[in-house]
């Protein structure tokens, strides 16, 4: 059965009865939605569903490689439960190896024989890699869910010539020694490389560089980036950390011309303090807000990062990559050999539906996001342990926001009442809405008050929807996760509480929910 259409069962029934009293008894004041079909924006890249996968953790070993002769049924040493995972969410690109991981990653360690393979210090995370997982397997996986591939190129402590020659390992279909030697390594054919990330945030864990040094470095490496014929790769410049729009202006001003897409990195502090950023299960009120306040700065972020890239280019040839983003705790500290793991609850849930929201908003720039990371580091879709798995609140939105994929987004107006809590407030009500190539309509609905339910009344401009039917995504609390002993707390059930009469939808959203509709 395809993951996240499970039926439920017991505590499922349960929650749905809650659900339906709390809609009928404590409904909000009406909040406002106009979708205007009449007025589509840019095609929603499947890229903004993204994920991000570095040699850090349990992310690669245990998480998606286990190897050919493991115990945990795999499909030539890539765990088969989370293959099929990801491909049932249709993950439409993979970045890899890293993250900072990636500065300091020779790409001739992951290649050939595994048992012949060198094993070298992870000076990044800690630990030891044996190389098990390299270019071969990350290249492989990628084709056998069907995803597209984004390497992190070393430039901390790589060279031009080592990337070119990466480049041409991967892709050269002639005579070549690098094609040769690709084949003599049990690959015939060519893999198709579709980006390049030229260097990992190189402010920071990538060479500490200034933005204009960093600018010229670009050039260079980027001038060595030789894709085959009909192929093209896209290269990916190192972009800012969060606000810092005068290194977008410094790499943008000198490099612009050379670069297809320039990144950006953000990542939710609850407590906004690194060094006790708070737990991912053992939380209240005051950090919900917080969470949801953090994701929506994206919104901010990336409007004055696109404002700063329009002086330099207007036409938006050039894509903004939100290659590293999500929420960030305290390292789980029943896992102190998994470095970054941590759960994953429906406030995880509710921040990404959020974030996407927001990608799809500013879809004319924003093409593509990685969310950090895949499986068992931060906020992950897929959690292991040893043969167990457990798909996560996270997943579940993106197996919910999946009909976006490749959509035609459509701008939309919301009116809500507030949420408020202490001295802080958000909108009560976060959407948006895209029209799928067979032209079917659909809006996600973010309820983001944890208390109150609201009825939405849903107007569409431009078109006239005959059917409604829809998912949504909710659980009794706000810290409510899926955990190895109950795998199917927090899982999408049909949504029974939507209406649609002389043109106007009107669906009465839960507390703490996310709801997709589908409108004929």
């Amino acid at each position: 059965m395809k993951a996240g259409r499970r039926v439920w069962g017991g505590l499922g029934v349960a929650l749905a009865v809650l659900l339906s009293g709390q809609v009928c008894a404590q409904t909000a004041p009406a909040a406002q939605v106009t979708v205007h079909a009449d007025r589509p924006g840019a095609l929603i890249h499947p890229e903004i569903y993204g994920q991000f996968a570095e040699q850090l953790g349990h992310g690669i070993y245990g998480g998606i490689w286990v190897g050919e002769h493991s115990s945990i049924p795999n499909i030539r040493g890539y765990r088969k439960d989370v293959v099929e995972a990801l491909k049932a969410i249709k993950v439409p690109v993979i970045r890899w190896p890293g993250g900072c991981f990636a500065d300091q990653y020779d790409w001739r360690d992951g290649i050939g024989p595994r048992n012949q393979r060198p094993v070298r210090m992870n000076a990044s995370w800690g630990g030891e890699d044996d190389n098990q997982f390299g270019t071969q397997e990350f290249m492989d996986f990628a084709e056998l869910i069907g995803a597209k591939t984004y390497l992190s190129i070393n430039v901390g402590t790589g060279s031009p010539r080592e990337m070119s020659q990466w480049i041409e390992y991967i892709t050269a279909d002639g005579h070549s020694s690098l094609a040769q030697q690709r084949r003599a390594n049990g690959r015939a054919q060519p893999w198709k490389l579709d980006y390049v990330g030229i260097g990992n945030e190189m402010w920071g864990c990538g060479g500490s560089m200034r933005a204009s040094f960093y600018a010229d470095v670009y050039r260079q490496y980027a001038t060595f980036v030789h894709a085959p014929p009909n192929a093209p790769i896209t290269r990916v410049a190192s972009g800012a950390n969060a606000d810092d729009v005068a290194w977008t202006d410094t790499v943008m001003a000198a490099a612009g011309s050379q670069i297809d897409a320039i990144s950006l990195h953000n990542y939710t502090i609850p407590t906004g303090n690194w060094e006790h950023k708070g737990s991912a299960t053992q939380f209240g009120e005051a950090q919900w807000m917080s969470t949801l306040q953090g994701a929506l700065h994206m919104d901010d972020l990336i409007a004055r990062h696109s404002a700063v890239m329009d002086k330099y280019d207007p036409h938006k040839r050039v894509a903004l990559a939100v290659d590293e983003w999500g929420n960030w705790m305290d390292q789980d500290p029943s896992a102190p050999d998994a470095a970054l793991y941590q759960q994953n609850s429906l406030r995880d849930a509710l921040s990404a539906a959020v974030t996407l929201d927001i990608f799809q908003a500013h879809a004319d720039r924003v093409r593509m996001a990685n969310i950090a990371q895949m499986v068992n580091v931060l906020q992950a879709m897929i959690l292991t342990d040893q043969s167990r798995m457990v798909l996560t609140p996270t997943y579940y939105v993106f197996d919910l926001y999946q009909v976006f994929q490749g959509a035609t987004y459509l701008p939309i107006d919301v009116q809500a009442p507030a949420y408020r809590y202490a001295d802080a407030s958000v909108p009560g009500i976060h959407a948006t809405a895209g029209r799928d190539r067979a032209g079917v309509v659909h809006v996600a609905l973010v309820n983001l008050d944890p208390h109150q339910a609201t009825t939405v009344r849903i107007r569409l401009d431009g078109v006239q929807g005959t059917k409604v039917q829809g998912r949504m995504l909710t659980a009794p609390q706000i810290t409510s996760i899926n955990s190895f002993e109950h795998p199917h707390a927090v899982e999408p059930v049909a949504f029974e509480h939507a209406v649609l009469k002389d043109g106007v939808i009107t669906a009465a959203l839960p507390a703490k929910s996310v709801t997709v509709l589908d409108i004929r």
